[in-house]
């Protein structure tokens, strides 16, 4: 075991194995990222239109539409976000599944319900069967993104823990990217091409379910329920090394604590909890606010400006999806060497200059009805690809990796639950709201942005703590309880927490570095 920047690096191996079970696992973003990219594109296909919602198709071939007005129809916006609704809803079940059964189960059952509602979805006849496949595909978004990025946070050495849960977000930017392309070849096959779009949904999630069979359980999962023997030949299994004992006998202290609290929601509604929740929702929350849902939105029309007018949604999707895909590569590469916390504030930098600038263009010189002259078209694509670029290594993966590493194992999975159904319940909200806010606000619309990117550059400067190449399961004694604001929360209750009923006492965490300092010295 070495020592990293006095924080504990567990000795371990990058194996074939252990690299499998990160990439089959990541798929469960893979599956989340296509619907997020599918159901825009579909939802615009004249075929789906006229068969489910004929009363939306009439009025949209009569309404008349701007470059900030576009058509907005409240039901098929309801229709579309119905999905993050029951996500919501089931994310919360999936904690409780996550802590009884483990995080295996949890995957697989995500994976059969995402199979299902792709199932429903293509084959749809009927307004109801799509609703039903709606809903499905949601409760598989819900458990998907509460256990993956947890089973990748629990499974990943400490030194690699953020780029490795950071391919769940990889695999989201892929995932949107693949769905842009096939809504594009699809959207020239009338009358089927919906159900074709829909349908390849499956793909996704059939890689998920055959990875829920093949992936390991994690060890802090095993050992929490209980099964100690297996979850030490686990973890020596996903390490490479057979020299683990440090860390097991770390989670193993952390799971004899997690056992000691019968009520998780009591727990996590205490004080010395709401710095970990705070944080884990805000993230969520402040990456909804960045203003990417404005970005996607004006990308097409920003490259019909530039003059590929017939070839304007194809390229967007591929430029801007190339750019968010190997941008998070980029955030794989940095996340465990710079650290969360400047890669979260260069962000903010970027970001608000870019939204500041395609504001003050956009509000200068386009108009409801005319073009940008091509010069300013251009750099405005140059903006928007600047403004992807800094989102898809900050705010886009962390918004996931931060609240999947800072609870304690006995609130983890229900203070990532309440994660989640933030980041579902305000993609929601800004979906329901985004296009009647742009046709009211049109250009200031991006200074609305830019205004929320301040307010979440100073929450990172004052409020986040750096969390890397910190072992997750002493967090709170090595992170929150040293930072000069949330310390003051941590009061003597979370401490008491720590004791061992079996240690006469002691400290945990002084038994655990008790533990580090002697395996050191051997």
């Amino acid at each position: 075991m070495a020592n990293k920047g006095n924080f504990e690096v567990f000795e371990s191996k990058i194996t074939k194995y252990v690299v499998t079970c990160w990439i089959l696992a990541a798929c469960g973003g893979l599956m989340f990222g296509y619907d997020i990219g599918i159901s825009g594109g579909v939802t615009a296909m004249n075929s789906f239109l006229i068969k489910f919602f004929p009363t939306v198709y009439e009025r949209k071939l009569q309404v008349k539409e701007d470059n900030y007005c576009k058509y907005d129809n409240h039901y098929l916006q309801l229709f579309t976000s119905s999905l993050y609704l029951a996500a919501l809803v089931s994310s919360f079940l999936a904690s409780k599944v996550c802590t009884k059964y483990g995080r295996k189960p949890t995957i697989l059952v995500a994976s059969s319900f995402f199979l299902l509602g792709a199932a429903l979805s293509a084959a749809a006849e009927f307004i109801w069967m799509l609703i039903l496949g709606r809903i499905a595909l949601g409760i598989g978004i819900g458990f998907g993104n509460e256990v993956v990025p947890l089973f990748l946070s629990e499974i990943a050495p400490v030194q690699h823990r953020g780029a490795v849960n950071i391919l769940f977000q990889l695999f989201v930017t892929i995932g949107i990217l693949l769905a842009n392309l096939v809504n594009y070849f699809t959207s020239g096959i009338h009358s089927w091409g919906w159900r074709l779009s829909l349908g390849l949904a499956s793909i996704p999630a059939c890689f998920l379910f055959v990875g829920s069979l093949v992936i390991s359980e994690t060890p802090t999962s095993l050992i929490e329920r209980n099964h100690e023997t297996e979850g030490l030949m686990t973890l020596k299994k996903i390490r490479g090394v057979e020299n683990v004992d440090i860390e097991f006998e770390q989670i193993k202290i952390a799971c004899e604590r997690a056992r000691e609290v019968k009520d998780p929601f009591k727990k996590l509604m205490k004080l010395s909890s709401m710095p970990l929740l705070v944080i884990a929702i805000m993230m969520q929350v402040f990456q909804q606010f960045t203003g990417i849902n404005a970005i996607m939105f004006y990308a097409p029309v920003l490259f019909q400006t530039v003059g590929f007018e017939n070839d304007a949604s194809l390229l967007s999707a591929v430029i801007i999806g190339l750019v968010n895909v190997f941008s998070t590569l980029v955030s794989i590469y940095a996340v465990d060497k710079v650290g969360r916390r400047k890669l979260l504030l260069q962000a903010c930098v970027q970001m608000f200059i870019s939204q500041i600038a395609i504001g003050a263009i956009l509000q200068a010189k386009l108009k409801s009805t005319n073009s940008l002259e091509e010069g300013l078209a251009s750099i405005v694509v140059v903006l928007v690809c600047l403004f992807v670029m800094s989102f898809a290594w900050s705010w886009g993966p962390l918004g996931w990796l931060i609240p999947s590493e800072i609870f304690p194992l006995e609130t983890r999975t229900l203070g990532y639950a309440f994660a989640v159904s933030s980041n579902m319940l305000f993609t929601f909200l800004i979906a329901q709201a985004f296009l009647s806010m742009m046709c009211h606000m049109r250009a200031f619309i991006f200074f609305f942005f830019a205004c929320w990117i301040v307010v979440m550059g100073l929450f990172v400067l004052f409020l986040l703590p750096e969390t890397k190449n910190v072992p997750i399961d002493i967090m709170v004694e090595r992170v929150w309880k040293r930072h000069p604001i949330w310390k003051r929360f941590m009061d003597d209750e979370s401490r008491t927490t720590y004791h061992s009923k079996n240690a006469g006492g002691d400290d945990i965490i002084n038994d655990i570095e008790g533990k580090i300092r002697e395996a050191t010295n051997l």
